[in-house]
């Protein structure tokens, strides 16, 4: 049997960036707080908790003495945190992923045009809440294009953003239905004002530009092995990409979690994960499966 780690595979260079920012703030020794969890990955928060990084909520950062120095992940945060720890005089670390920034400057510039920001993605993900937080909290975030058709006012000029995680071909859905709906109110009512519209494809290029690279290696091993933590939302969509092309991918935030019932009959495992998957991770999965099958063949 042949064990495989995706070359494609492990961390984005927004969250090596951040990683290496934390391990800097962490090499002075001081104590450093990271605002949730640094990123969306159960071990490797756990192999950072062991190096210092202690992760908080919002509630504790009025606990937190003057001087504290507070990391900021990658996901960002909104104008209201930065204002927060000003006043408590906390020191920020500003972790954000650069595209993350970028997208919040994009929407500030349109907020200041008064236009209706539509969000593809969810609700409670954090990089939303941040995205959310530049619009005063006004943004409609939505999931579906119904979601979409039901609540957005087409009276109004209108921008849809999304999520930098989320499916592109959802969000082309999502974007041409609002685009038909305009459309249409403006053919059926000769006196409307047509309203102004754009479509912000904000989709990290990395993540899409997985989708592909992932098929191929899912379509070339009898069996694959998909780590992520179960926080990821990057992880579900590449999941159900790699498992709508080979069913027998299977789902593995650890080792611990493999069932080497998975592997009867396959003569190819492939390992893949999220942006947010640690190399090691990989490697750990996979000398473990090479050791067990190594075993039984000796």
């Amino acid at each position: 049997m042949t064990v495989t780690i995706d070359k494609n595979a492990g961390f984005c260079w927004g969250v090596v960036r951040t990683i290496e920012i934390a391990e800097r703030e962490l090499e002075n020794k001081g104590i450093v707080y990271s605002l949730g969890d640094v990123i969306h990955n159960t071990l490797e928060v756990e192999r950072l908790n062991k190096l210092g990084l202690t992760t908080i909520n919002h509630d504790d950062l009025t606990g937190l003495p003057k001087g504290s120095k507070v990391l900021i992940r990658a996901h960002g945060e909104p104008p209201q945190t930065y204002k927060t720890a000003m006043e408590l005089g906390i020191d920020l670390v500003d972790a954000t992923c650069p595209i993350v920034t970028k997208v919040q400057e994009r929407v500030r510039k349109f907020v200041d045009k008064d236009f209706q920001v539509v969000i593809y993605g969810k609700q409670n993900h954090a990089e939303v809440i941040g995205i959310n937080g530049v619009t005063g909290n006004t943004a409609i975030v939505v999931l579906t294009k119904e979601e979409a058709l039901e609540r957005v006012d087409f009276s109004k000029p209108t921008v849809l953003f999304t999520q930098t995680t989320m499916d592109k071909n959802e969000f082309k859905v999502i974007a041409e239905a609002l685009r038909e709906k305009l459309e249409t109110l403006i053919i059926g009512s000769m006196e409307e004002t047509a309203v102004e519209y754009h479509a912000k494809d904000t989709i990290c290029g990395q993540v899409s530009g997985r989708e592909k690279k992932l098929q191929e290696f899912a379509r070339t091993h009898d069996v694959i092995i998909f780590t992520a933590g179960r926080k990821s939302s990057n992880g579900k969509v590449l999941y159900h990409i790699a498992h709508d092309v080979n069913e027998k991918t299977f789902f593995a935030e650890t080792k611990d979690e493999i069932n080497f019932s998975w592997f009867e009959g396959a003569n190819s495992v492939g390992i893949t994960g999220a942006t947010s998957t640690p190399q090691w991770v990989m490697e750990e999965i996979k000398k473990l499966i090479e050791e067990k099958f190594e075993f039984q063949k000796n």
